[in-house]
């Protein structure tokens, strides 16, 4: 397994749209002491677990590698899954249609599920770097903004002048919340904010309104590969590609391989190896870093600055259950 980022190391990244929403969902809170990310004193990045007994003493372990048994079990979950998958007529309609359920999603959620990401500036401190007032002219695009949980807590604490930030997503529902959000319209205004629909898997696609060719210093790229098909990650790249400015950088991170979201799924997810219908409609892939250096790397010639597993093990103390998340995490220059 690959070191971890030191940016990896020194945060918790919050519940996201699969398992721990499951969980949370069917479950009392706990009391405060024993909740994810209030195990005083704050210190997620520095725990290693060196002692099976000790597992419960914290919520969260750092860099935690599962062993022959755990992954021999997990191989048999993924073998029942192969055995019982989506079936083609599904397989067709989810497929065809993967905006119709993004859109119900928003239409169902707005922005109240995807919290502020506030762990971006420990894990991507580019982004920051490129907020603060000598910065210089600055152009970040988010792809895949969603309702804006990247987008407005970086451009409402930014302090540079020249910064310009353009959030687009294939969801209209999305685009729209980010509109009708209190603090688009006055940083619109300054010329400071953009947002437009676009959809990064069009082969046929003209770039973002409002983008030039080769004009993005720094693009993000959050929970997003994972939500496409695997043959349009081609169509994907190249039009990465077209947008990114020389030298400028790509923050990636994703969903990795044997997270515990994908060996949760039961009977009818399994659309092809590793990626999976939700019971929302939407679609999620599992990668290895392997897989995001054919895509970036071989792919399309981007250069590998760093690509990362981040693994925890979230714990419930109250319940004593135990959940072994992966991430994947990157950066790429163009």
């Amino acid at each position: 397994m690959t070191e971890l980022t030191e940016g990896s190391k020194n945060n918790i990244v919050g519940s996201d749209k699969d398992a721990v929403r499951n969980e949370t969902a069917k479950t009392p809170k706990p009391p405060l002491d024993t909740r994810i990310g209030r195990d005083p004193p704050f210190k997620f990045g520095q725990r290693y677990l060196t002692a099976e007994t000790d597992v419960y003493e914290h919520n969260a372990w750092d860099n935690v590698t599962l062993d022959e048994e755990q992954i021999s079990e997990i191989k048999k979950k993924i073998a029942f899954q192969h055995e019982h998958p989506v079936s083609d007529f599904q397989k067709k309609q989810f497929n065809s249609k993967p905006k119709k359920y993004w859109d119900i999603f928003y239409k169902n959620n707005h922005e109240n599920f995807f919290k502020d990401r506030k762990w971006i500036q420990i894990e991507f401190p580019g982004i920051y770097a490129a907020m603060k007032p000598d910065a210089g002219p600055k152009t970040i695009l988010e792809i895949g903004c969603g309702p804006g949980n990247t987008l407005f807590p970086v451009v409402t604490k930014n302090e540079n002048p020249d910064l310009r930030m353009f959030g687009c997503d294939f969801s209209p529902v999305a685009i729209d919340l980010v509109k009708k959000n209190k603090s688009y319209e006055p940083l619109h205004k300054s010329n400071n904010c953009f947002a437009s629909v676009w959809d990064l898997a069009n082969e046929e696609c003209a770039l973002p309104e409002g983008i030039e060719p080769h004009s993005v210093d720094i693009a993000v790229m959050i929970f997003v590969f994972s939500a496409l098909h695997p043959d349009q990650w081609k169509f994907a790249i190249e039009n990465l590609k077209k947008l990114m400015k020389p030298g400028g950088k790509v923050y990636f991170r994703d969903y990795g391989r044997y997270d515990l979201a994908q060996v949760r799924f039961k009977k009818d997810r399994l659309l092809q190896d590793n990626f999976y219908i939700r019971g929302d409609g939407t679609r999620v892939y599992f990668f290895t870093e392997d897989e995001a250096y054919d895509i970036f790397v071989n792919g399309c010639g981007f250069k590998k600055e760093k690509i990362a597993t981040d693994r925890r093990l979230i714990v419930n103390r109250k319940r004593q259950l135990k959940m072994y998340r992966s991430w994947l995490q990157a950066v790429f220059n163009a």
